[in-house]
């Protein structure tokens, strides 16, 4: 008996899976806004305005969609509840 409720406890449910999943693509937004970042920085180096707010922009929406779902993982590993 104490056996099947150790693996119970080690296998990770649906619901366990289906936070993971979200807290990954979470980090994958976060990741693309970094490297959207680092372009933008490149161009404003460069002198380029012009790309460097095409590049800024798209940081920002990587951003805010790298919020939402992080806030989504959260809600859905049952950490964080949202007002």
């Amino acid at each position: 008996m104490r056996l099947n409720r150790a693996i119970k406890e080690t296998i990770p449910s649906a619901q366990d899976k289906a936070a993971r999943q979200a807290h990954l693509r979470a980090a994958e937004q976060h990741d693309l806004a970094a490297q959207a970042h680092r372009t933008a920085a490149e161009h404003n180096e460069k002198g380029s305005d012009a790309e460097e707010s095409r590049h800024s922009q798209r940081a920002l929406e990587y951003s805010d969609h790298a919020y939402k779902l992080a806030k989504e993982a959260h809600n859905k590993s049952g950490r964080m509840e949202t007002p």
